[in-house]
């Protein structure tokens, strides 16, 4: 068996080594960290359903921001994430903050209110704002700003509204900070509609779609070069109508293929078929189940009344195989837009936006009351 490392990364939150089609939010979120403090992509917000890339986007600015004079402190929206983002910040900034400050953290605690120990001449004993802004200076000295990545943003989170309000005010005392985050449409609609946090409304957001195939192609193309392989022509072509646009599944049909090619050279059509029969499957676990599973009965009803069409639907279809309202139905059109289960492809039409999904619902009947 040949000792070449398989090039994709189907894992959760792992950085591809190529990403496809998304030079617009990449371009503006490294304009920003190089020098445009005042760009709107200081705070980000990317949206998009499950495996559309958003936790590796995240990875991806984390893991270059060092090399334009910034930090970053990556947490996922759960309960301790305050605590979380001020240790870790400390730690990263370790080898920034001077020695003869002999400052250095000895205990942190999460009670109603973020606190941290510093150990000093006096010991005082600052809230999450007072600490992070004290780490904000330290890292101003050296001319160096902290960039947050939060993941899977819940606005039932209090600390995730906390952390939010603070960062306003962080920006408005002109420090050097950015924020970054991810998370369901549904969710971040939420969060930008908390008055707590009206200022995110403002925030650039990026809604993760479907990529286009030229993109696809010309990223797989490369990411199976940089193992020593090729593709043929036909196998590429495969691969990119399984693919369909969606990030995750590139990386799960290079993967399999890439795989069943052993010591092969090059990737061909065989290949390509088995791994693409294999990642349908992985996506249908990991990606389709779940989401299917958090769809309310009317959502699972809108959807029943697309699968009869082909290819797109149309709105005046689908209301009378539902048999509801123009207004019961475009409710449900706006929450599946919303969750990133379907797309508005035109007035009126909607399509799938989860590759596979119809296909999967077409063979779960009892999804629809066993009809």
């Amino acid at each position: 068996m040949s000792d070449r490392i398989n090039p994709f990364t189907p894992n959760f939150g792992q950085t591809p080594r190529h990403i496809a089609g998304r030079d617009l939010m990449i371009s503006d979120i490294f304009d920003m960290l190089e020098g445009n403090i005042g760009s709107p992509a200081r705070t980000s917000i990317f949206i998009g359903a499950r495996g559309s890339g958003k936790t590796a986007l995240l990875t991806y600015f984390a893991s270059e921001c060092l090399s334009r004079g910034w930090i970053s402190v990556s947490v996922s929206c759960v309960p301790g994430m305050q605590e979380d983002i001020l240790q870790q910040a400390a730690i990263a900034s370790e080898n920034l903050i001077p020695k003869e400050k002999k400052t250095h953290i000895t205990g942190v605690s999460l009670g109603n209110l973020f606190s941290v120990e510093w150990a000093e001449e006096s010991v005082q004993k600052p809230n999450w704002r007072t600490g992070i802004t004290r780490l904000l200076e330290y890292l101003s000295e050296n001319e160096t700003g902290l960039l947050i990545t939060i993941d899977e943003v819940r606005p039932s989170l209090d600390e995730m509204i906390q952390v939010a309000s603070v960062y306003q005010l962080l920006i408005r005392e002109n420090r050097k900070v950015a924020l970054l985050m991810a998370g369901l449409p549904s969710e971040v609609s939420m969060l930008i509609n908390d008055r707590s946090v009206s200022f995110l409304r403002r925030a650039s957001q990026y809604y993760l779609e479907r990529i286009e195939d030229h993109d696809i192609e010309t990223a797989f193309r490369l990411t199976v070069a940089d193992s020593g392989k090729s593709v043929g022509t036909d196998a590429l072509d495969k691969a990119v109508r399984a693919i369909n646009g969606f990030p995750y599944m590139m990386q799960l049909v290079g993967y399999r293929a890439w795989q069943d090619s052993g010591d092969k050279e090059q990737i061909d059509s065989e290949n390509m078929e088995r791994g693409i029969e294999l990642a349908e499957k992985d996506f249908e676990s990991r990606v389709l189940k779940a989401t299917v599973n958090e769809l309310s009965r009317g959502d699972i009803a809108f959807l029943r009344a697309m699968l009869p069409d082909e290819g797109k639907s149309d709105i005046t279809s689908i209301i009378s195989r539902m048999k509801k309202s123009s207004g019961y139905v475009s409710r449900y059109r706006a929450r599946l837009i919303e969750r990133g289960v379907i797309e508005a492809v035109s007035r009126g039409v909607v399509a799938f936006a989860l590759p596979g999904l119809k296909e999967y619902l077409r063979g779960r009947k009892h999804l629809f009351g066993g009809e």
